[in-house]
């Protein structure tokens, strides 16, 4: 632990001209009297390391001292990758990791390039979560992240969409963040399936910590895009015939499903003399495509289904009698 702790301590000095005891201390994790010794310690190990004294002062190396410590680990590797979610690496404890690698990769840079990581992150920033969402990190994230990167298998209890927990031996293949939410891309008996882990309850190594075979030919993004659009799919079990203005085609795709919108607009008849279209949409529910289309106002008329016009016409005349 002390020498990770005095390599990156060293990696620290090497990618800065001078830090004082306090910054060291932050970084570190540990007390000043901490960073004292441990650069006491580096001197007498042949580290250059100088202490300037005063208001002032702080540690330095001395002579343009470069470390050839600057080989990556295979995690440190794997979690560089992730460095542009600082979210997600925290959330799966490789927080350590990608920091270690980011202090490596600084640590090889010439002087003049020394500055580059700091300009980037000052530019570019990910924030996956979706607006007006709290996003919580489920307790059990880290213990399935390591088994994904050690291709551990795993079992898991988990409660299905009525409540029931179910048990499961699971070949953890990788994990998806959307929209705030982790999702895990498992083999089980043979087929591929999609998890929710904040619905895990348990998970234990399976047996005598088996490591899977894992299939070279599994391509995560695909599978996941071909996973969302079937679900995407899925949830549309219901349609409506709605007519629409110009105003209305155009803020369709942003009300509601995009690709069922644009399907069902580039599949209407022309347009009216009022310049209406009448199109039949795949909904999720009466419920959803209410809360869907209303947002549309004016825009929009429901034909069909009669109790999503009912809804319409009732909430249209309550409205009109609170603005009397």
């Amino acid at each position: 632990m002390r020498a990770a702790r005095l390599i990156k301590m060293v990696l620290l000095l090497q990618a800065r001209p001078s830090m004082t005891g306090a910054e060291l201390a932050r970084e570190l994790e540990v007390s000043e009297r901490t960073v004292t010794r441990d650069a006491l310690a580096l001197s007498e190990a042949g580290v250059p390391v100088y202490a300037d004294r005063g208001r002032a002062g702080g540690y330095r190396l001395i002579g343009g001292y470069r470390t050839r410590l600057t080989g990556l680990g295979r995690s440190e590797a794997e979690a560089l990758f992730l460095s542009g979610l600082p979210g997600a690496l925290r959330e799966m404890g490789l927080e350590d990791a990608a920091s270690a690698a980011r202090l490596k990769v600084s640590a090889a840079l010439l002087p003049s390039l020394s500055d580059a990581p700091h300009t980037a992150a000052q530019r570019f920033h990910l924030d996956a979560p979706g607006w007006y969402q709290e996003p919580g990190t489920p307790p059990l994230l880290p213990v399935v992240a390591e088994a994904v990167w050690r291709d551990r298998r795993i079992r898991a209890v988990y409660r299905d969409g009525a409540g029931a927990e179910v048990e499961r031996e699971l070949d953890p293949y990788g994990l998806v963040l959307k929209a705030g939410v982790w999702y895990l891309c498992a083999r089980t008996a043979g087929s591929f399936r999609v998890y929710r882990l904040d619905r895990f309850v348990s998970v234990r190594p399976g047996p005598d910590g088996e490591v899977f075979d894992r299939d070279g030919e599994f391509d995560l993004p695909g599978f996941w895009a071909e996973r969302a659009a079937q679900f995407a799919r899925s949830i549309l079990r219901t349609e409506a015939v709605i007519r629409v203005t110009a105003e209305g085609a155009r803020r369709l795709p942003y009300a509601t499903d995009r690709e069922a919108a644009r399907a069902a607009l580039a599949a209407a008849d022309a347009p009216d003399a009022d310049g209406r279209v009448t199109l039949t949409l795949p909904v999720e529910s009466v419920e959803v495509a209410f809360d869907q289309l209303f947002a549309l106002g004016p825009e929009v008329e429901v034909l069909e289904p009669v109790e999503l016009r009912t809804l319409f016409a009732r909430t249209a005349e309550r409205t009109a009698r609170l603005y009397r």
